[in-house]
């Protein structure tokens, strides 16, 4: 099903494999933390993290043209490394301590709005380009149009899957930030300010 230039081998096995980086990353962290007996910084990792997080949206501003200094492809790049680095110190913060329903549901919408920003920047382009390349290679060797879509059939199906991220991303991006700004109201509201 899957044969060794297959979409599926190519760009989606790495992806999964840098998503695994960030969980083994964020879980030796909280580990790390726990072992030196450090837990009195894991719970304050969600910061930092958080701001990274933030600072990581500039990307929307640029991209939207509320700023125009820069290139674009400079702050995609900024996004994406802001985004994973605040991604693994929350992750790291959450892996210390959570005791309550609101934190957790914050981390789900975090963790599956990082997953469809990945599929959206690390997958699509380079299986659009892959599935042509595909494409191209059949026609090349003078198969029919037919013989082409038979041959690259699985590869189209998975990237008309993948093409579909923005629905998921943009509704998943707004449910983390309102779960998010829940779960620092709720940690301020019961903040032991004295």
């Amino acid at each position: 099903m899957f044969k060794g230039n297959s979409l599926m081998r190519r760009e989606v096995l790495p992806f999964v494999g840098q998503f695994t980086l960030l969980v083994a990353a964020s879980l030796m962290g909280s580990e790390a933390l726990r072992l030196f007996d450090l837990l009195w910084i894991g719970r304050f990792l969600g910061i930092p993290g958080t701001l990274l997080i933030i600072l990581s949206l500039v990307y929307s501003l640029r991209k939207r043209k509320m700023i125009t200094l820069g290139s674009p492809k400079s702050y995609l790049w900024l996004h994406e490394t802001l985004t994973w680095l605040g991604s693994l110190l929350v992750l790291v913060h959450a892996g210390v301590h959570i005791n309550a329903v609101l934190p957790w549901l914050a981390l789900t919408g975090m963790v599956f709005n990082v997953l469809s920003g990945m599929v959206g920047r690390s997958l699509l382009e380079r299986s659009r380009r892959h599935l042509m390349e595909m494409e191209e290679t059949h026609r090349s060797r003078g198969l029919s149009k037919a013989e082409v879509e038979r041959e690259v059939f699985w590869d189209a199906v998975t990237y008309d899957l993948m093409a579909k991220w923005r629905v998921v991303h943009f509704p998943l991006s707004y449910a983390f930030a309102a779960l998010t700004l829940a779960h620092i109201l709720t940690i301020l509201a019961f903040w032991e300010w004295r």
